[in-house]
């Protein structure tokens, strides 16, 4: 049996919901890695659409990478949602038309957070929500419904609202030893040929090491 087509957009009929997200995305500024899908659900909706406030003219990127799942409903705010917050108000009168449209902030007023950047092989779960600026680490999970205001270390578990630290999935040495050997850049065949160890329950040093 052949390894999953990583080119096309839905990668099992049987599921049409779950699509490989580098396949439809249009924006300049967001990147997305090979196999990470997202769960459209019964909305069918575009992952774009869970992306928001994202403006060109602010710069700001969405990076995500490889193997990653991504339940329906996760929302990306990214830096555009942000309101000045050094003056009076917050309310965005140059939004508004009219004689208000000079009462633009500059970028200095605004409180950017930079890139959003996930890394491989994580899973986030169903409505979480993830702020604009978080990076959050390789292998890691986000709990359904979270609220990810922070950096998430690698493979950690994070949820709440705002999100915090559950646990550590594995021992230091396992997650430094799966930083190392980078699995998710892997070419398909030989990811076949490893799954026995991907998908063991039993998750030893000595197995990691033979990826």
């Amino acid at each position: 049996m052949n390894e999953p087509n990583k080119n096309i957009l839905v990668p099992n009929p049987k599921a049409p919901n779950v699509t490989f997200i580098e396949n439809e995305i249009t924006h300049p500024n967001i990147s997305v890695g090979s196999f990470t899908y997202y769960d459209k659900g019964e909305s069918n909706s575009p992952f774009e659409n869970q992306v928001t406030h994202h403006y060109e003219f602010i710069g700001d990127r969405l990076v995500i990478g490889k193997f990653c799942a991504i339940a329906n409903g996760v929302e990306f705010i990214m830096n555009g949602a942000n309101h000045r917050l050094s003056s009076v108000t917050t309310y965005p009168f140059n939004l508004m038309g009219g004689s208000w449209s000079d009462a633009v902030p500059s970028f200095d007023d605004l409180p950017l957070k930079g890139d959003t950047i996930i890394g491989n092989d994580v899973w986030i779960g169903q409505n979480a929500v993830i702020l604009p600026g978080v990076k959050i680490g390789d292998g890691a999970i986000i709990a359904a419904n979270s609220v990810v205001t922070k950096d998430v270390e690698p493979y950690s578990i994070h949820g709440g609202n705002p999100s915090k630290k559950i646990r550590q999935r594995f021992s230091d040495d396992i997650i430094s030893t799966l930083l190392e050997v980078k699995w998710w850049d892997k070419e398909p065949k030989e990811i076949t040929k490893i799954l026995p160890i991907l998908t063991d329950k039993d998750v030893a040093l000595k197995k990691i090491k033979n990826i």
